[in-house]
């Protein structure tokens, strides 16, 4: 019989799905066969011309898991679906159904099983799949991730796990991730002090990454739906500062500190053409990670030819003004991607340094 693992989160973007590469890469130097799973997924993509969870279509890319993909992502919601549920014409059962047989067929093929959960505890609960359910149906005591903090973490807890006590899910052991260096070991213990009286196991995961929660160029230009411009081998890499091209050409180029991308309105000719032969400098290169150009007006044929010429990555803006588009790259959540192999990277190297597999998975004998 399979092992199995299941990984909720104490709140939607806590880090589930950098957990599940996390434990894939490491299950996969211990157990021949590993599997994944994703019972009941909420954001669907097309990936080989089928329709699964988001996450199912990332691990199938990294890790090249060869199972149906059906199997790997035997619920997905739709638009309709929960109205089709309340409404009776779909079966809160028929949708359990599914999970099981998909489980139960990949368990057939697999030692070590990794199922990841969708958003917090409770989503999915309208259909009757919240997390603590599908944790029930399966058998598989939970690994529950969560930020670091003291009185959040615990507070929050205190309500999930009554969810989960209810469904008479064991929840195992917490994974607090995102701890700050510094206080890594005096927020370990303050929340070891704070849960003493609980059963499961408090974890230390990982440190808080910058370059885990920042977005790539490829993901600003999805984002804001502007094909890039340049060179689009830049695509990968990593944003860490958002610049608002307003000030002075001169007192820009100070800002560029960090690998940043710089919104400029069409008609910052001189920012422009500074920021294109800055591109060019070593000193400057990796600072500069791309421009969005805004605003209606043209750009004129010379600084459009510096521009080009250069090949600095850049995206054009004709409509939005530049601090609309700030404000949305500031609302987005960066999720990862098959293609942000600098990510995958320090993840695998994350999770070898700071997770010890063989103590987590006797956790889950």
């Amino acid at each position: 019989m399979a092992k199995k693992l299941f990984i909720a989160a104490i709140d939607k973007n806590s880090g589930k799905t950098t957990t599940s590469i996390s434990l894939m890469h490491l299950a996969r130097k211990k157990y021949g066969r590993v599997g994944f799973i994703k019972p009941f997924g909420a954001q669907s993509v097309t990936y080989r011309q089928t329709v699964v969870d988001k996450d199912v279509a990332l691990m199938a890319q990294v890790f090249d898991l060869h199972q149906e993909l059906e199997i790997l992502s035997p619920v997905v919601l739709a638009p309709d679906t929960t109205h089709k549920v309340v409404d009776g014409l779909i079966s809160p059962l028929e949708l359990q159904g599914k999970i099981l047989h998909a489980c139960a067929e990949l368990e057939k093929s697999c030692d070590f099983i990794i199922i990841e959960g969708s958003g917090h505890p409770g989503v999915g609960s309208v259909i009757g799949l919240s997390n603590a359910r599908i944790a029930r149906l399966l058998n598989a005591p939970v690994l529950l991730v969560t930020g670091g903090g003291l009185g959040n973490v615990v507070d929050r807890l205190a309500m999930i796990q009554a969810l989960f006590e209810k469904e008479e899910v064991e929840i195992r052991a917490i994974l607090v991730n995102r701890l700050i260096a510094a206080k890594r070991e005096k927020s370990l213990d303050y929340l070891q002090r704070a849960l003493a009286g609980e059963p499961f196991k408090i974890i230390g995961g990982f440190d808080y990454q910058p370059i885990l929660a920042n977005p790539t160029l490829r993901r600003i230009s999805n984002l804001l739906a502007l094909p890039l411009q340049g060179s689009k081998r830049e695509l990968q890499s990593i944003i860490h500062t958002v610049l608002m091209g307003a000030a002075s050409t001169q007192r820009i180029t100070e800002l560029l500190q960090e690998p940043s991308l710089i919104l400029a309105t069409s008609s910052r000719d001189e920012l422009l053409v500074t920021l294109a032969h800055l591109y060019h400098m070593p000193e400057y290169r990796d600072l500069i990670v791309g421009l969005v150009v805004c605003g209606a007006t043209p750009l004129t044929p010379i600084t459009q030819q510096i521009l080009q010429k250069s090949r600095i990555p850049y995206m054009r803006e004709e409509e939005r003004t530049s601090a609309e588009l700030y404000q949305i790259i500031g609302k987005d959540v960066s999720k990862i991607i098959a293609e942000d192999s600098q990510k995958l990277d320090l993840i695998r190297s994350l999770a070898e340094s700071s997770l010890d597999f063989d103590a987590i998975d006797e956790l889950f004998s």
